[in-house]
């Protein structure tokens, strides 16, 4: 494989980001900075943020475009924790309960949803950030008015409304991080610690869509995404699978925000879900993505170029500024990595 194969392979976009992840972990080691717990950071951030890019896929897929409206499903999921939480459920019991609630109800609302897109042909990714936007704003109220009497969901001292952050300490909080992780034992921001059960939680839901991708039903639903003038003349209902990728992509957003939430150890709510669907978007173009093509090995790439970014690049800027400019270059990087994906994500890997 010549060189101009190998960069038309891996794309320009890729490549930058590539180059910039591997001097930034240069620079970690000038700088004596341990690459163990940044390895550990990047693999559980990996695990926490993958199949809300996975999310992606579907609508990808299925014509509808970068859903932008993750937030249908972030919400949903956060209810589906909240009430898991006021049950009073715990650890393996707690993220099945979760699930349980979370994703029949994300699937009902992606039906709605997608009924929605079909009349707005042309505009989805357009029209999905006022929805998201308003998905957000009404679900403030409801977070107001949920009549629940956990102490630790609810403001104290008589305060009315769900906290806008709220320990999973309590819950299931680093129920995937801790399952089967290994080594046993290893502790200290310097040391390597495998999440082995949410990288193997991602995996099950990648062989999910995966299976479907290849299946009859995923395959109509390719076409139709792909050509809705070549899919119609075959007898494929355009509509209906613009519906199904909808809906599978907001039940993967509600499975993937308890996910993060219980790696992150806190449910963020209130405005948090906005900041959602931004860095799944940039994470799946990163990794090779386009606005009609979207595949498994594109989440991968993008989310553990993207999270490795992120991990790496604090703790060198950290060192080098003396702490005083830390937050400042992770807003600089990771709104920088949003951009140049956004702007480049329609092009041809």
């Amino acid at each position: 494989m010549t060189l101009k194969t190998l960069y038309q392979k891996i794309g320009f976009p890729r490549l930058i980001i590539t180059v910039f992840f591997i001097a930034l972990l240069i620079g970690a080691v000038v700088l004596n900075i341990p690459l163990a717990g940044l390895w550990s950071s990047i693999f559980v951030r990996f695990g926490m943020n993958a199949i809300l890019v996975l999310a992606m896929v579907p609508g990808i897929r299925a014509g509808i475009g970068i859903n932008f409206n993750l937030a249908l499903g972030i919400v949903l999921g956060l209810l589906g924790a909240i009430l898991s939480f006021e049950f009073g459920f715990q650890g393996a019991t707690g993220f099945l309960v979760a699930n349980a609630i979370a994703l029949p109800l994300a699937a009902i609302a992606g039906y709605l949803y997608g009924h929605m897109l079909n009349r707005v042909k042309g505009d989805e990714m357009t029209v999905s950030n006022y929805i998201g936007l308003s998905i957000v704003s009404f679900m403030c109220i409801v977070w107001i008015i949920l009549p629940l009497t956990n102490r630790e969901l609810i403001w104290p001292m008589g305060g009315k409304g769900l906290r806008v952050t709220i320990s999973m300490e309590n819950s299931f909080g680093e129920f995937l991080n801790n399952l089967w992780a290994f080594p046993k034992g290893a502790t200290g921001a310097s040391s390597f610690v495998f999440p082995t059960g949410m990288i193997v939680y991602f995996a099950l839901w990648a062989a999910i869509v995966w299976a479907f991708n290849r299946s009859k039903a995923g395959s109509a639903m390719s076409a139709a995404g792909a050509s809705e003038l070549f899919a119609t003349s075959n007898g494929v209902n355009v509509n209906r699978y613009r519906i199904l990728g909808t809906m599978i992509s907001t039940i993967l957003a509600a499975a993937g925000i308890i996910t993060y939430a219980q790696g992150f150890g806190f449910l963020q709510l209130y405005r948090a879900p906005l900041y959602m669907s931004m860095p799944a978007a940039a994470s799946i173009l990163i990794g090779g993505a386009t606005l009609k093509d979207a595949r498994i090995i594109h989440v991968i790439i993008g989310t553990f170029l993207f999270q490795g970014l992120l991990v790496v690049a604090l703790p060198v800027i950290n060192v080098v500024s003396g702490g005083d400019m830390a937050e400042i270059v992770r807003v600089i990087v990771s709104n920088g990595i949003i951009l140049y994906a956004l702007t480049r994500g329609g092009e041809e890997a």
